[in-house]
């Protein structure tokens, strides 16, 4: 790509006189930077219908480090009851994921055996736990048994969404749903086997309120520990609910990242726990060729853009905006010159980002415009060729970003096809940046 110089423009000034700086990344992303990690979990449930099949290798430390480990191949290994059995062939899984294969087997042993698992959405974790929960009750005691505390109300329907589809033919197994607004009568005992919900409400079921039993609880699921503790007060909360268990409980926790915060939190609600963890997979960028495009402003950049517009939509491209404002004044702009543009943007029902999502896979727009929020989406659309940076990622103290470089261009040299990812500079500081980046990846 030859690097395009146009003339320097003036500065502009503002009502006061005083320059107006141009440079479109100078603007407060905050409201985008604190990315609602909930919105983001619950956005990669809504987009992904089917599991992803991931190259990392499982990593298992047990522990009880004599005891063989066991793994398995297929659902009837497991000796599951008839009826759960039925369930999960219904609910489309032939055989186990990677994740299931190893911790299916510790779930479902006897004596239970605690668990401290990662694993993004979309690996089968879900209806791994769910299954243990399933395979735990005893459906003719009429108490909650199960427990399980998810961050926010759609996620914990999310899973109770699963719940029902994998118990669809044991009829005699009830859920209840510990979420706010969810008015009993004060004295009421709970007759559901299972119960799923938020940390503050099910705290108040078990300990004010009286509603649940604890001590009667048999398997305890804290799912997505760290969107969870990214809440203040949900860490607390789930400490007390855990403390109120008898010891024989089965500790389950699942966590997509496995942060030093993350790990803290988990060795205090799990005991004695066995430990599945994903081996971080080496992404490499070799099959990705990457250019920049020198402009000196950001109508250059438009400019630019418009300039390769024809190359980028013979496939489909995802353009990748610093700001919500950018991001829309970007899809306005194209949309003039009359481009057919998609735009994902922070403010959007997360329903609606999911519509917008499945219109793109579908091929109905050729390029989707989008800010970081994207970056880390499950968003796998195997016909996406080209990645470009309008803005080049950095954090919030202005640098380079190197993680989330990676994950936007890496969007493109997946599945093992060749890629192109186009990185636009308008200035000094963002070839400074760029450069930053190169070394970074060597």
């Amino acid at each position: 790509l030859s690097s395009l110089h146009l003339k320097e423009e003036k500065p502009k000034l503002d009502a006061n006189g005083a320059v107006t700086k141009a440079d479109d990344n100078v603007e407060k992303t905050e409201d985008e930077e604190k990315e609602d990690r909930a919105a983001q979990s619950l956005l990669n449930k809504l987009i992904r219908s089917n599991l992803v099949d991931t190259s990392n290798q499982v990593e298992v430390l047990q522990r009880d480090p004599t005891s063989p480990l066991y793994s398995v191949k297929s659902f009837e290994e497991l000796r599951l009851k008839p009826q759960l059995l039925q369930g999960v062939y219904a609910m489309g899984f032939n055989r186990p994921s990677k994740i299931q294969e190893n911790a299916l087997p510790m779930m479902l042993a006897e004596p239970p055996q605690n668990l401290i698992a990662q694993s993004q959405s979309g690996t089968g974790k879900t209806a791994a736990f769910v299954l243990a929960m399933l395979s735990h009750v005893e459906p003719g005691n009429k108490y909650p048994q199960c427990l399980c505390l998810s961050p926010t109300y759609e996620l914990a329907l999310q899973t109770g969404k699963v719940i029902e589809q994998m118990g669809k033919f044991y009829p005699e197994l009830k859920l209840a749903y510990a979420v706010r607004g969810n008015k009993l009568e004060r004295g009421q005992k709970i007759s559901e086997q299972i119960v799923i919900g938020t940390p503050g409400t099910v705290l108040d079921w078990c300990s004010k309120l009286k509603f649940i039993d604890p001590k009667k609880i048999k398997v305890f699921v804290l799912d997505e520990a760290d969107v969870m503790i990214a809440t203040q007060g949900h860490q607390d909360q789930s400490i007390r609910i855990q403390r109120m268990l008898p010891r024989d409980c089965q500790m389950l926790l699942f966590s997509a990242t496995f942060e030093d915060s993350v790990w803290k939190f988990a060795q205090k609600v799990v005991p004695d726990p066995n430990i599945i963890k994903l081996k971080r997979e080496e992404e490499t960028l070799d099959t990705i060729k990457q250019y920049y495009v020198l402009c000196n402003n950001r109508d250059e950049k438009f400019q630019a853009l418009c300039n390769i517009y024809g190359a980028i939509t013979i496939a489909q491209a995802m353009i990748f905006c610093h700001t919500r404002k950018t991001a829309n004044w970007l899809a306005a702009e194209l949309s003039k010159e009359g481009h057919q543009v998609a735009l994902l943007s922070g403010e959007m029902m997360v329903e609606q980002r999911a519509a917008v999502i499945e219109r793109f896979r579908e091929g109905k727009e050729k390029v989707l415009v989008t800010t970081n929020v994207c970056a880390r989406a499950g968003i796998d659309v195997e016909q996406v060729s080209v990645v470009i940076n309008f803005d080049l990622p950095v954090d919030k103290d202005g640098n380079p970003d190197n993680e989330t470089y990676l994950h936007r261009i890496g969007r493109t040299g997946r599945f093992g096809k060749r890629g192109l990812a186009i990185n636009m500079v308008d200035s000094k500081h963002s070839m400074n940046i760029l450069n930053r980046i190169q070394e970074h990846f060597s």
